[in-house]
């Protein structure tokens, strides 16, 4: 199971005006480092837990059906099925009815049955499923919870911007961030 990105976020959880605000910045000089900042601790925060904080498309791909016919989603929380293809032994897409399916978008992972489930002609990601998963548009719909983790989280990495490059953040998570997304994070046995 793949999944892939369809187009970025429109925009970040947090505001450069809120991010500064907490930072305590009050000149326009490091906005451009600020916003870095703001993408890299969302990027590692959805790492962390398998959530995408806004609304955007994704695309996973699967190679057969699963036997228990319960498609496992681990982006989440996931709020619309677009559209579910299978490639045909020829290679051509054939659109799958995904009337009546199932979906439970806010389980960890996200849980879908499809009532028809063809078998793909193509070995390897033989079906894909795009999707729209995310809190909402704006970060207004985000858990406030993720937001605080990721101010202290910007607050670390802007406390070390001198000491740790760009490219190599986030070099730490501030003390407290690991309980703050607990409650978001996923569990395996």
């Amino acid at each position: 199971m793949t999944i892939t990105e369809l187009a970025p976020p429109l925009g970040e959880p947090l505001t450069l005006a809120e991010t500064k605000a907490h930072l305590r910045v009050e000149t326009s000089a490091e906005d451009g480092l600020i916003a870095g900042l703001i993408r890299t601790v969302r990027d590692h925060l959805e790492r962390q837990t398998g959530l995408s904080l806004l609304t955007r498309t994704f695309r996973l791909y699967l190679d057969d059906w699963p036997r228990a016919r319960v498609i496992q989603i681990g982006r989440g929380p996931v709020q619309t099925i677009e559209a579910v293809t299978v490639y045909d032994a020829a290679g051509m897409p054939v659109a799958v009815d995904a009337a009546g399916f199932v979906l439970d978008g806010q389980a960890r992972p996200a849980r879908l049955i499809l009532p028809q489930q063809p078998l793909p002609g193509r070995v390897i990601n033989g079906i894909e499923i795009d999707f729209t998963a995310g809190f909402g548009a704006t970060g207004a719909d985000v858990p406030d919870t993720l937001k605080r983790a990721m101010l202290l989280h910007a607050a670390l990495l802007y406390e070390f911007r001198g000491a740790v490059s760009v490219d190599s953040q986030p070099a730490a998570v501030p003390a407290g961030y690991d309980r703050l997304i607990a409650p978001f994070c996923r569990r395996g046995l």
